[in-house]
């Protein structure tokens, strides 16, 4: 009696489990399962590598790491020629530091970042070395509260040029300049200003810092504005958006921060009102690097347009 019963429990436990498998696999075509899918947007990292006219340039590249000396290595990763992150370079750019090149350490103190490379970054070319070291300067100073740069080789800090042999700050900032361009008549009175010009790759526009070492008298703020509504330079495949017609009526510099007033040719219709982006970040960039500050207001036709770049 007992063993019978046993066998009804097990047939009856059987029965249950199959009907469950039915539903499972054939559920109601009204039940709806829902699923919720997070979607991240990657996160882009500015940096400076070598485009196809042998600039330093700025572009960007996915890293998703928010942990600044792991944001830093990965970005210097980038920089050495055939590393691991190569596959995230985009088309027409090509990273600078020499093959097999080692980050040994990074450290971070306050707004300095101190990189320990090992002995290979020393087999830099003679054309190149003064290039590498702006795309590595001009890199880890776009990372949050990073303005300075000690580079070092084992034990020792870089003091000079592995070829040339010219003399390097022993901290690194952006004054050290990019895309150096000399327009000297004499060594009184000479001023630098970086200016941001945009350049092509495929469809998608970039741009390109020229450091530019003249005799001038003149405000830098000027300066920068006029060298955007001029032919940047002869022969390049750099170009500027910014209407000749574009009049810069007034200029305000406060504390990190410069408000500009302009006149309505500054915008790319005059209907519309609008200022092109890439006039706007032409100018911005142009601005911080020159002037050390971190934010660009534009004012045209009563109305402030603040830029972050």
């Amino acid at each position: 009696m007992l063993k019978r019963s046993a066998i009804r429990k097990l047939i009856i436990a059987g029965l249950s489990l199959f009907v469950l498998l039915i539903i499972y696999l054939f559920p109601d075509k009204n039940t709806t399962i829902e699923e919720e899918i997070e979607y991240q947007e990657p996160l882009k990292t500015s940096i400076y590598l070598v485009d196809k006219n042998n600039y330093i340039a700025r572009t960007s590249i996915v890293i998703n790491d928010k942990e600044i000396i792991t944001k830093a290595k990965k970005i210097l990763t980038t920089l050495t020629i055939n590393s691991e992150m190569k596959e995230r370079i985009p088309s027409s750019f090509k990273p600078i530091i020499p093959e097999n090149t080692k980050i040994e350490n990074i450290s971070i103190t306050e707004n300095l970042i101190k990189v320990v490379f090992s002995k290979e970054l020393l087999n830099i070319s003679a054309k190149d070395e003064e290039k590498m070291i702006e795309a590595i300067v001009y890199s880890l100073t776009e990372l949050d509260g990073i303005n300075k740069v000690m580079i070092f080789v084992g034990d020792t800090y870089l003091r000079e040029l592995p070829n040339s042999k010219k003399v390097l700050p022993q901290i690194l900032t952006r004054d050290y300049g990019i895309n150096k361009v000399y327009d000297l008549t004499t060594f009184k009175d000479v001023i630098s200003t970086t200016t941001y010009y945009s350049s092509m790759d495929n469809d998608d526009i970039y741009f390109v810092p020229i450091t530019r070492y003249i005799n001038s008298s003149d405000d830098k703020v000027n300066i920068v504005i006029e060298n955007l509504k001029s032919t940047p330079l002869r022969q390049t495949n750099l170009m500027s958006f910014l209407e000749s017609n574009a009049t810069l009526l007034d200029y305000e510099i406060l504390e990190n921060q410069v408000k500009l007033t302009w006149n309505n040719y500054v915008f790319s219709d005059i209907t519309d009102k609008k200022i092109l982006e890439e006039v706007k970040y032409a100018i911005a960039l142009s601005l911080k690097d020159t002037l050390n500050i971190k934010e660009v207001i534009f004012i045209s036709d009563g109305k402030e347009t603040l830029v972050i770049k």
